[in-house]
């Protein structure tokens, strides 16, 4: 198998994606693909300064959806589609839904006016293609009480792992909207479990699609 592929990690902060990322990316080197590991918002330059402002300054919900997807433009021009056409594996941490779940769930923001953004951004250079979104999405579901305990202390929170409980709840039922509404893109894993229980869950998410 040679065409790209472009699987994204989802769910709610303190749920534990990063370590399951670097482990799936090892699998697929370990099988000879070529890997880029990245994140959202950021992967460019010029993402990486629109994260920042998005992550830590005061600004309406309309503003941090629109960062939001200027970020996302700018990494799929530089980066995604680039990887994909190359033929290697993209492991992103956080993608759309992401925005969906935050700015939509947690936030409140019009979710018509998320999914125009969505529309614009996402659009492929031949109008009869679909949006570009990940081949597989995989989300760590995890109760938010229990997300919380895990961040406490764990670093100093951006201005969106500060959020009371009630704001990752809300979350945490935007990323249920966006499985209802396209569920055979989404393997969900409950991140409750050990660490060795849920990577093997991952795993078996991808070589199940026959990836690995």
């Amino acid at each position: 198998m040679t065409h790209g592929l472009f699987i994204s990690f989802e769910g709610i902060d303190g749920a534990g994606k990063s370590t399951h990322i670097q482990a799936l990316a090892e699998a697929f080197t370990r099988a000879g693909r070529q890997i880029v590991c990245t994140r959202e918002p950021g992967g460019t330059p010029l993402a990486e300064k629109l994260r920042a402002m998005a992550l830590n300054d005061p600004m309406d919900s309309l503003t941090e959806a629109l960062l939001m997807f200027a970020a996302r433009r700018d990494h799929l021009q530089q980066v995604i589609e680039p990887a994909l056409g190359r033929g290697d594996v993209v492991l992103c941490d956080r993608f759309t839904d992401a925005t969906f779940a935050y700015q939509g769930g947690g936030r409140g923001f019009d979710w018509q006016v998320l999914g125009q953004l969505e529309r614009m951004v996402q659009g492929r250079a031949d109008p009869s293609s679909p949006l570009r979104q990940p081949d597989l999405t995989v989300l760590f579901e995890l109760d938010p009480a229990i997300a919380a305990q895990r961040l406490a202390g764990a670093r100093v929170p951006d201005k969106f792992e500060s959020q009371p409980q009630a704001f990752f709840e809300q979350v945490h039922a935007g990323y249920q909207r966006r499985v209802l509404e396209n569920p055979n893109r989404f393997a969900r894993i409950d991140a409750a479990q050990t660490r060795d229980t849920v990577w093997t869950a991952v795993r078996e998410a991808v070589a199940g699609r026959g990836w690995l």
